[in-house]
């Protein structure tokens, strides 16, 4: 779409436009007629239409012509263009969908200006489109453990329908990828997937963003509900919405119809809700902070959405699965885990869940050490409290010996640390350890430690290492 489409039933007028926008770097074509403007845009779609009101020997006027292009092709821009103009037809324009409106004899810097700011609205609409088709591949479910097959089941029942579903689980589980993954398997797999996310809008911009703005300055600005018409709206953390959009959502929800901000006409859509939450909605409720009704109207189908403690057995697939992806996406290595790296991960602490991951595995592939497979030391550090609720984070190469073998190796390495600790005195280390003196030589004689030859520095061992 690099073309301007530009209608005219005046030939000197037609080509003075062509002309003005070649100069500037644009390519053209010519319509005289609603006819030859219609077979014009099925032939080759444009980036924008610069349009005529009035048109002589014409089926359709400027206004037929503007409807049907909202109609068929909503993306394109209209620029609007008429000797008899006056601000009812203006308005009457902006409300069908044109992007601005141009009295002849117009001037050439601002025909000029409206039209480049048009172009780039309408390549940001493209760019937004495609970043959201893209965003589709987000919805693979990756895993196939337990609590991943329970959710797949689930998720795979409601895919086909157009219940609302409500998505409750920890922050970073993945609930978005959840929602993605029913659009991408439904019957509205090619409409638009819209997210709102609603912790991160103002509360005052909020209702502008949702159901758009209408004015005679600034024409029709589309919301997100008007984006996602035929497909799915998603409300990600829909319990911080502002409470006075909660009962206007709530009323969308029931008759599928709202009004834009400065409008007065009802917007028909045809939406699928899914909405998220990290919190308990019904202590949400409680407290007086989300309305019972919108509840009751998004939590047709709730799933719950496992945290990433509760399928480790997914960590090694979700972690090759990030390794491809930021390969893909940031040109990082495609690095492999060892068996200890892998262990590794299996094993720590993720509060932070598949986002806290993705992390991790970006890090390392980042600051890596190499081509070679990413090693259990290169996953340190990541400061998301791995330790969180005193838990221990094992090593790798501790967590994937057996259970009696790794307690040998953790007892002999803790005791010769708290050894060394306390500068090689056996009976203050006893008494740290809560031990007697005599079963602690015992025990360090089991492990393999020479207690006659503990020194200060790190003591040295009988037996192989």
């Amino acid at each position: 779409m690099s073309h301007i489409l530009i209608v005219d039933d005046e030939r000197d007028i037609r080509e003075l436009v062509s002309e003005i926008l070649r100069d500037e770097g644009y390519a053209t074509r010519l319509a005289a007629n609603s006819d030859e403007a219609m077979g014009a845009i099925r032939s080759e779609q444009p980036a924008l239409v610069v349009l005529d009101l009035w048109l002589k020997d014409s089926q359709l006027d400027g206004i037929g012509i503007l409807m049907a292009i909202k109609r068929d092709h909503p993306e394109i821009p209209v620029v609007i263009i008429s000797g008899h103009g006056n601000i009812e037809i203006a308005v009457a324009a902006i409300k069908k969908g044109a992007y601005d409106f141009i009295e002849k004899p117009f001037n050439i810097d601002q025909l000029l200006v409206v039209i480049g700011r048009a172009m780039e609205t309408a390549r940001l609409r493209r760019e937004n489109m495609d970043l959201r088709k893209r965003d589709g591949a987000s919805g693979v479910m990756i895993g196939h453990g337990a609590a991943m097959k329970v959710l797949r089941s689930q998720l795979s029942k409601v895919t086909r329908s157009n219940g609302r579903i409500l998505l409750t689980g920890p922050a970073g589980s993945g609930k978005e990828v959840a929602a993605r993954f029913i659009h991408a398997n439904s019957n509205r797999a090619e409409a638009p997937f819209v997210t709102v996310a609603c912790a991160s809008i103002e509360p005052e911009r909020m209702e502008a963003v949702l159901f758009g703005q209408e004015s005679s300055t600034l024409g029709i600005l589309p919301g997100l509900l008007e984006q996602a018409d035929g497909g799915i709206l998603y409300l990600d953390e829909v319990a911080d919405m502002p409470q006075g959009t909660q009962s206007k959502i709530l009323r969308v929800l029931v008759d599928q119809t709202f009004t834009r901000e400065g409008g007065g006409e009802k917007v028909r859509v045809d939406l699928r809700v899914i909405s998220s939450t990290t919190r308990d909605l019904r202590r949400e409720i409680g407290a007086g902070r989300f309305r019972q009704e919108l509840y009751d109207r998004l939590n047709v189908v709730p799933v719950q959405v496992p945290s990433l403690e509760e399928r480790r057995e997914d960590i090694p697939a979700l972690a090759e699965h990030f390794i491809a992806l930021l390969h893909q996406s940031q040109g990082l290595p495609r690095r492999t885990l060892s068996d200890e790296a892998e262990a590794q991960l299996q094993a720590m602490s993720w509060p932070g869940n598949i986002r806290q991951l993705r992390n991790v595995i970006e890090r390392a592939l980042i600051l890596g050490e190499g081509a070679g497979p990413i090693e259990a030391r290169e996953l340190h550090g990541d400061g998301s409290g791995e330790e969180g609720e005193g838990r221990v984070v094992l090593s790798g190469g501790l967590a994937t010996l057996p259970l009696r073998e790794a307690r040998e190796l953790f007892e002999r390495e803790y005791l010769l640390t708290q050894i060394n600790r306390f500068g090689g005195n056996i009976s203050r280390t006893a008494a740290f350890v809560g031990m007697e003196r005599s079963a602690l030589h015992r025990k360090l004689k089991s492990l393999g430690v020479n207690t006659a030859a503990l020194s200060g520095s790190r003591s040295r061992e009988t037996g192989e290492a």
